[in-house]
């Protein structure tokens, strides 16, 4: 925080840092590089003032001080979507949850500007939980949601059955939100090596 800056709301943080990266050739997302930092290095370090940090993924022996210090679990099964991941994650946290918890993708290079955003939004409480809106869509994973309305879907959808390849529109289905508008490309993040090129990653 910057001088003369209000006060960040606490917060904890998932970070979906998991998938089968199939059109990268298998190449792990997280790993990747833009300006000398791993995409996953710069999203723990854009979150670091988290009260706790959750990476859903799978931990490497390179990621030991990552900022944040953030702990590691997997979805099980592995590669069952992010809805899956989102509910391990948040499961996975432990004690008395922040009132706003940061959920992300680890493939966007722009994601300090993303968190900032977020987070100076949510001094303007009103119950909503903040999803960014991002070139006219809504982005699930860019969002700033209220843990226990969070909490409380991941419960509801537990009751019911399996977070297993749910999408993650039918996980969120009972969250309040508010589109929290973005500016453009702030959310593109790495699907193929075209995307990769363009957002300054290294490609090899």
């Amino acid at each position: 925080m910057r001088i003369g800056e209000a006060p960040r709301p606490p917060f904890d943080a998932v970070i979906l840092a998991g998938g089968r990266s199939s059109r990268l050739g298998g190449v792990p997302k997280a790993g990747l590089v833009v300006e000398g930092v791993t995409l996953l290095e710069r999203t723990c370090a854009a979150l670091a003032e988290a009260r706790q940090m959750v990476v859903v993924g799978p931990e490497a022996d390179g990621w030991r001080g990552l900022p944040g210090t953030p702990s590691f679990v997997r979805e099980e099964p592995a590669f069952a979507g992010p809805a899956a991941a989102l509910v391990a994650g948040l499961r996975a946290g432990t004690g008395v949850r922040a009132r706003w918890c940061a959920v992300v993708a680890c493939d966007m290079p722009r994601v300090a500007e993303l968190v900032d955003v977020l987070l100076a939004e949510a001094a303007d409480d009103d119950g909503a939980s903040l999803v960014a809106v991002d070139g006219g869509r809504a982005q699930p994973l860019a969002a700033l949601y209220r843990s226990d309305d969070l909490a409380a879907a991941v419960d509801a959808v537990l009751a019911a059955g399996t977070a297993d390849n749910l999408s993650m529109r039918s996980l969120l289905a009972s969250v309040r939100t508010r589109p929290v508008p973005v500016a453009p490309g702030t959310t593109h993040d790495v699907d193929t090596w075209a995307d990769a090129r363009v957002l300054g990653v290294d490609v090899p």
